[in-house]
């Protein structure tokens, strides 16, 4: 089983993640975490943090020469912007955050809750997410994200492969596929950020190459689909997840829904192994497994809670009425969020890959790998 939990408060000395279930055998580029993590600190509207961190990762175990060594692993993440223990006290809670709830439940401090509900804690989970898309791109299995909505101004997709669409995602500000319009929403965040407000959208997420049969429909907690859904639905501000077209198939027939199948022997050496599907509303997801067709993701990011012009609150101390408090924030982080999905959602399918041919080294999955795909093929 491949797994991972991360630690470390936004303001304390690191986030750690510590990593169980990796296979040996995997060499490890530190430069392709780091891009994740330079990316997830991108993206227009972000607020001043970034221009503080420069978030790189350091490995303290799990590797030998560079390579994985089967054995756990634990990231690091360092933050610059270590003050936690100069820091107050928050009386005043924040609506839409963890700080109400937070400091009920656990008898304290809301200082002791924002921290660890920060969402500087993805630095960490995106590290980890880096290290398994090593492993997804050791099978040809790509992954990409990008933003299709922000403030509610529609962007939508574009057709392409994926290595392309990365390549035009990286030419926006806001992390879109259409950086024509770019003046357009970064106008829109420019106007929200000055009316002391913050803004939301939507990110999508694809994953090409992936086999027929990751996952299973024989047990509710093993399916894909809801393994999926939990892994970005976790994620800080997220308050809605779907997979292909999503809440769109309530509203249609049947016969406008599901994907009719075909077949064509001459494709049978493919990830598809001859089955054709003309679409692909189920999002390359049925029944818990993959069904050898692009996985497509996309998540609900909901605006930023801290509010520069704040709502209204109740002073914990006095029980008095008075504004939110303010901590340093973005105006909009739906680009980053796009990274932060990405990342989570490659994890996922690397776990799934893991359980579908084995974690114990690399060259054994890539053998099982080879074998599954000759005898599915042979049928």
């Amino acid at each position: 089983m491949l797994r991972y939990w991360t630690a470390g408060e936004s303001h304390g000395p690191a986030l750690t993640a510590l990593v169980d279930g990796f296979p040996a055998g995997l060499t490890v580029d530190y430069d392709a975490i780091n891009s994740e993590l330079k990316r997830r600190q991108g993206g227009y509207g972000r607020g001043g943090r970034q221009r503080i961190e420069t978030d790189t990762v350091t490995f303290l175990s799990g590797l030998w020469q560079n390579t994985t060594l089967g054995s756990p692993l634990t990231l690091q993440v360092i933050n610059r912007d270590a003050k936690l223990e100069r820091l107050e006290d928050v009386e005043r809670p924040r609506p839409g955050h963890a700080d109400l709830p937070g400091a009920i439940k656990h008898l304290g401090g809301v200082r002791a809750v924002l921290e660890r509900a920060s969402a500087r804690e993805t630095a960490a989970r995106v590290a980890v997410g880096g290290l398994a898309r090593q492993l997804l791109a050791a099978f040809s299995i790509e992954v990409g994200g990008w933003v299709t909505e922000l403030g509610g101004v529609a962007l939508g997709d574009r057709e392409g492969s994926l290595p392309e669409l990365r390549q035009l995602r990286d030419t926006s500000e806001i992390y879109s596929l259409h950086p024509e319009r770019d003046g357009e929403v970064t106008t829109l965040i420019d106007r929200v950020g000055k009316e002391g407000d913050t803004l939301g959208g939507v990110v999508e997420v694809r994953v090409e190459g992936l086999p027929i049969g990751l996952g299973t429909h024989t047990q509710w907690d093993r399916k894909l689909d809801g393994q999926l859904a939990q892994a970005v639905m976790a994620v800080q501000a997220i308050k809605g997840v779907e997979i292909g077209m999503g809440f769109e198939t309530a509203r249609r027939r049947g016969s406008e829904v599901h994907d009719p199948i075909h077949y064509a022997k001459a494709e049978r050496t493919g990830p598809m192994l001859g089955f054709v599907r003309p679409t692909n509303n189920a999002g390359g997801l049925e029944a818990g497994m993959t069904n050898g067709q692009p996985l497509v993701v996309r998540a609900a990011m909901k605006p930023i809670s801290t509010l520069r012009k704040p709502l209204d609150s109740v002073n914990l101390r006095t029980k008095q009425a008075e504004a939110a408090a303010y901590e340093r924030s973005d105006v909009c982080a739906v680009s980053a969020c796009s990274v932060i999905i990405e990342n989570v959602v490659a994890f996922t399918v690397a776990a799934a890959l893991v359980d579908k041919f084995g974690g114990d080294s690399l060259e054994e999955m890539q053998a099982r790998w080879k074998l599954y795909q000759d005898l599915a093929a042979s049928r």
